[in-house]
């Protein structure tokens, strides 16, 4: 999923929801999500102190690194990466093959709950993207029936 997909109003809102429910249940500073160029697509949480757009193409960089080292050994990716600081971590997944979701949580979370809750956070997200591309497709399909019209049959069916 390239950042040139565009997303409607109300599928921006119901990504932004899962992304506040995660924050919320997983007891996080901040969710983030993006895309695999490194646009961000949505955030939640103390985001004041952060520069989301650094972060956003700091964490794409850091999965396509991954990537590298992943299939140096043999895998296809690592679909989970998990940074622990002294004072806050971050954990990176990639959600559907398309999207990263970034959480960054302190001692007020652990990480086993977080990466609970990022799975059924995931799981959400997969099936707005889902619907997504389903949506584009079909617009995608429109798009090309209208572009088989010629200038011939627009005058003929106007004569």
């Amino acid at each position: 999923m390239g950042s040139s997909l565009v997303m409607f109003e109300e599928e921006l809102k119901e990504i932004s929801d899962i992304i506040e429910r995660l924050l919320r249940d997983s007891n996080a500073k901040s969710v983030y999500l993006v895309d695999k160029d490194g646009q961000l697509i949505s955030s939640s949480g103390d985001t004041r102190d952060i520069d989301s757009t650094s972060l956003a193409s700091l964490t794409a960089g850091n999965i396509a690194a991954t990537g590298g080292l992943a299939k140096l050994i043999g895998e296809k990716e690592f679909s989970i990466l998990f940074h622990e600081g002294e004072k806050d971590n971050i954990h990176i997944s990639i959600v559907g093959q398309r999207v990263i979701l970034v959480v960054i949580f302190d001692e007020r979370s652990s990480l086993g709950l977080v990466r609970l809750r990022v799975r059924r956070a995931s799981e959400e997200l997969t099936n707005c993207l889902d619907k997504i591309l389903k949506r584009v497709e079909s617009s995608t399909a429109k798009e090309s029936l209208l572009e088989e019209i010629t200038d011939e049959d627009i005058e003929n069916l106007f004569h």
